[in-house]
């Protein structure tokens, strides 16, 4: 059907490269899913007018049958009063003649009604065939469309993320973050040797304080004082 060679040009060899041109084919999507269903609106209007018809042909049918029966009936009837004896032979014979010419007409035109109600019926099959077809693609595509937006917010998030990550790289933040923490490592190991030159120099006092050992000198000194105010014998007297 045309309807479905227009959609998209699906199965056509330009299709890869008329998607691949496509700025948005969530929209493209979207608008042929509209186009379908215009379609269906009119394959719906179309339908309703040839079942119409259908009805039209087949009312048409039964009345020319009604009317060839009732011709025949007629003929029957005027040859019967004649043989009775109640109508004139001739009379009798041309009232049957034309009742049989109107019942000829009326068979010509039951065939062509029977003919137009099998073409309408035909039509009505193909169409409700087609309409079918259209619903049955509309309902396939909308869940197309729902998988290609599903798809779309993934691959947009995705290439999102991949996009920080790689500008996150590209400005030199990894490499401003290697570079921080080798100054952080530089000074801590600058503390430690100020740590080291310190607890160096704290040894060699100790070392001073410990052979001069004034603390002792000074208590000597103060014992020798304190004995000579008492009048007592100091170290020096010996």
């Amino acid at each position: 059907m045309n309807i479905f060679r227009r959609l998209f040009k699906i199965g056509e060899a330009e299709t890869n490269s008329a998607i691949d041109k496509m700025e948005d084919p969530i929209k493209m999507t979207e608008q042929g899913i509209r186009d379908m269903k215009s379609d269906l609106e009119k394959s719906l209007e179309a339908l309703a007018q040839v079942k119409a018809l259908a009805i039209r042909a087949k009312n048409d049918q039964d009345e020319f049958q009604n009317k060839v029966d009732e011709y025949q009936n007629k003929a029957i009837i005027i040859l019967k009063k004649a043989q009775a004896e109640e109508l004139e032979v001739a009379e009798a014979d041309r009232l049957a003649k034309l009742a049989l010419v109107q019942k000829e007409g009326a068979e010509k035109q039951l065939l062509r009604a029977k003919e137009e109600s099998v073409k309408f019926d035909n039509n009505v099959d193909q169409l409700q065939k087609n309409i079918q077809s259209i619903k049955s693609n509309i309902s396939n595509w909308e869940n197309e469309l729902k998988t290609l937006k599903a798809r779309v917010k993934v691959s947009n998030a995705t290439k999102n993320l991949n996009k920080q990550m790689a500008e996150l790289d590209s400005t030199g933040t990894v490499s401003m973050l290697e570079r921080m923490k080798e100054k952080v490592a530089q000074e801590e190991a600058l503390a430690e040797a100020y740590g080291d030159i310190a607890g160096a120099s704290k040894s060699v006092d100790e070392e001073i304080d410990n052979a001069v050992d004034t603390s002792k000198a000074k208590a000597d000194n103060d014992l020798e004082k304190l004995k000579e105010q008492l009048g007592m014998k100091t170290s020096k007297d010996n």
